[in-house]
């Protein structure tokens, strides 16, 4: 981190919506630099959160700071200096992609340095920004709301799924677009479901689970600390055996090969015995994905289930920010 003092504040941040909790005693600090992530399932509070940060909403308790300012009090100090993807883009269709950007530039109260750069990293040529925005695909209205987001340089950018709906090549510039963001000591706090992605743009993650805090760890400790995935495949061609000591990893067969989740420190002891009692003709070991650290986590907390929290009064379940997938 280039700089130790916190752009993101949080002690103790509870909202409640009558009697159903969306975050419950958050502590979470982002310092300047950072692309900091925030994971969890469907109903774990994540838009909650982003929420309060940007001053959409007021905590019921706790604190929150936000480049030294409280978010609610100082909106309109902030706005020059935060940039904000919402999850849900909603966006008026009658106006052009320019007027749009237009607009929300005079919202934010700040000049729009970036604008045609970053029209031309995201592939929004002068013919789309002419057009209405009740004509865009799903795609280019993401693209349109990356770039009033990023436009006026803020020193932090606030973004709820940002790759939803962009295609591949997009996608390439988007995390581009997050790395010279991070080089120049801007900070990014992204929410995402896409576990790859997560675990390629970020530097550290918090997992929230029903409103509460998890963990926060590095990318890197998390995929450090997780299993092994082992694969073997047999030489007699024979499929699904009894596999001993070994069916505590919860193999998983396909045909004659068995995939196994295995601790880091039992690798080892595991290989040789599998090697001694099993006719083996093939051996990979790699290290685990962000997808089964995330799980690992979930295991060790319980199992996630049905949202039993909203993200927004009276609308259940609007986080749909993570679908955990393999």
């Amino acid at each position: 981190m280039p700089d130790s003092r916190p752009v993101i504040e949080l002690r103790s941040l509870t909202k409640r919506y009558g009697r159903s909790v969306g975050i419950d005693g958050l502590d979470i600090e982002i310092g300047t630099g950072e692309v900091f992530g925030l994971l969890g399932p469907n109903g774990a509070g994540k838009t909650t959160t982003l929420r309060c940060l940007v001053g959409l909403l007021r905590p019921t308790s706790g604190e929150v700071r936000v480049l030294g300012l409280d978010p609610v009090a100082d909106h309109g100090r902030l706005a020059r200096s935060v940039g904000y993807l919402p999850g849900e883009l909603r966006l008026y269709p009658e106006l052009t992609g320019r007027q749009t950007l237009d607009l929300l530039a005079a919202v934010q109260g700040a000049a729009v340095p970036r604008q045609a750069e970053l029209c031309d990293r995201l592939n929004l040529s002068r013919a789309d920004l002419d057009r209405a925005v009740g004509e865009y695909s799903r795609g280019m209205k993401q693209k349109l709301g990356l770039v009033q987001a990023f436009q006026h340089r803020p020193a932090l950018v606030v973004l709820d799924e940002p790759t939803e709906g962009l295609d591949p090549l997009v996608q390439e510039s988007f995390f581009e677009l997050l790395a010279g963001e991070t080089a120049e000591g801007r900070t990014v706090l992204l929410s995402s479901h896409v576990l790859p992605e997560v675990q390629r743009a970020c530097g550290r993650v918090a997992i929230v689970r029903q409103g509460r805090l998890v963990t926060v760890r590095s990318v890197s400790e998390l995929r450090q600390a997780r299993a092994r995935r082992v694969r073997l495949t047999f030489a007699d061609g024979r499929g699904a055996r009894p596999l001993g000591p070994a069916e505590r990893w919860s193999p998983r067969w396909e045909g004659e090969r068995v995939e196994l989740l295995v601790p880091p420190d039992e690798v080892v002891g595991a290989v040789r015995a599998l090697l001694a009692d099993l006719p083996v003709a093939d051996l990979t070991i790699e290290e685990a994905g962000l997808d089964e650290a995330f799980l690992d986590l979930y295991r060790a907390t319980g199992q996630p289930g049905t949202p039993s929290t909203p993200d927004s009064p009276g609308t259940p379940g609007t986080d749909s920010t993570t679908e955990v997938r393999r």
